[in-house]
């Protein structure tokens, strides 16, 4: 029986980066995944009025794994609290889903050591993972909105960070950096004692370092090998992901998991029920600008697909050939526009292909 794919190519260069994926998974997979297309953000917007429709979501709760590629645009920026947003989609899905739990790797390839604005031997040997937090926090609480004032309110509980953290601690090969803002905060200061109170309890022999998030932004530029895993909560998390992706030289190359939990196929919903599917996404956005030019990156997109082959699908031998194709390919010159190049999105496909 196949593997179900959900995918959701969303907007702007979304569509345009689906089909790659598509292309490559049927290269390393041939016969083994079965994909379903579903509209989703600003197009499902246009066409349904709600960014995620009941649909979409019941299917991608039945699903193995869900591919999305971007959401979002200026066609549908709105600072009025009652007209719907792309983004709301995303917030709808995790929730759904109950994907708590946000990979993102960071790992310069050699071949685009000099695309980054640092200097290379800064981002040599660069190796890190952020762990972010994804249902709770300031993007999940309470708003208020009048004419004069708005707020929103940012609430953790003790279960949600022992949670993540056990996540973070467990995907750490020597060192968890936990970053907050416990000199101001209450949920840091809260963030902070459980997850001290968590490693000493079941992850002694893993190092913990607490640094506050200004200072951790600073330290990801001047000193990004000193990480390897940064565990933060959703806002802190989502800020210093997009930060450390110029380390690769372009948010282009960034690919990020959803998960329920740590393990290959997140947690088990509950006795006799499937895991909960995870969610593979590239970290950089709809692109309006240069949407239908054919010069979008491809190469997050394909990353994203491997990282569900591993962790979603546990397919590691076909997520590794696809990690390896596109080292290859970036080692023989590949080079779309955002890393200094002229290669189209098609042209990025095929010279993935031709190293499989």
């Amino acid at each position: 029986m196949a593997v179900k794919i959900i995918l959701l190519p969303g907007d702007g260069i979304g569509p345009e980066i689906v089909g790659p994926a598509v292309e490559v998974l049927d290269a390393v997979a041939p016969g083994e995944l079965e994909f379903e297309q579903h509209v989703f953000g600003g197009a499902c917007i246009d066409a349904h009025g709600t960014p995620l429709t009941d649909e979409t979501l019941d299917a991608c709760r039945g699903s193995d794994a869900i591919l999305l590629a971007a959401v979002g645009g200026p066609k549908w920026d709105t600072t009025d609290p009652g007209r719907p947003r792309p983004e709301q989609g995303l917030l709808a899905l995790r929730r759904g889903l109950g994907l708590f739990a946000n990979l993102r790797p960071v790992r310069p390839v050699p071949a685009l050591y000099d695309a980054s604005p640092l200097k290379r031997e800064l981002i040599e040997r660069t190796d890190l993972v952020v762990v972010r937090e994804l249902t709770g926090g300031i993007y999940f609480g309470a708003k208020t909105r009048t004419h004069d004032e708005a707020s929103d309110t940012c609430v953790y509980t003790r279960a949600e960070i022992e949670r993540i953290a056990r996540v973070a601690f467990g995907a750490a090969r020597s060192r968890v950096t936990s970053v907050d803002k416990a000199n101001v905060l209450e949920t840091s200061r809260l963030w902070r004692e459980v997850v001290h109170e968590l490693h000493g309890a079941e992850f002694p022999n893993v190092e913990l370092e607490h640094l506050l998030v200004d200072n951790a932004a600073m330290r990801l530029i001047a000193a990004p090998r000193h990480f390897d895993v940064i565990l933060t909560e959703n806002m802190f998390g989502d800020i210093l992901s997009d930060e450390a992706a110029m380390l690769t030289g372009s948010i282009g190359m960034l690919p990020s998991a959803s998960l329920a939990g740590g393990g290959s196929a997140g947690e088990p919903r509950g006795v006799g029920e499937p895991p909960t599917p995870g969610v593979f996404e590239p970290v950089h956005g709809s692109a309006p600008d240069i949407a239908g030019t054919g010069a979008a990156n491809p190469l997050a997109m394909l990353l994203s697909a491997a990282m569900m082959l591993r962790h979603g699908l546990a397919m590691e031998a076909q997520a590794a050939a696809i990690e390896s194709a596109v080292d290859r390919a970036l080692a023989e010159g590949l080079r779309t526009p955002d890393l200094g190049g002229g290669a189209s999105t098609a042209e990025a496909t095929q010279a993935v292909l031709q190293h499989l």
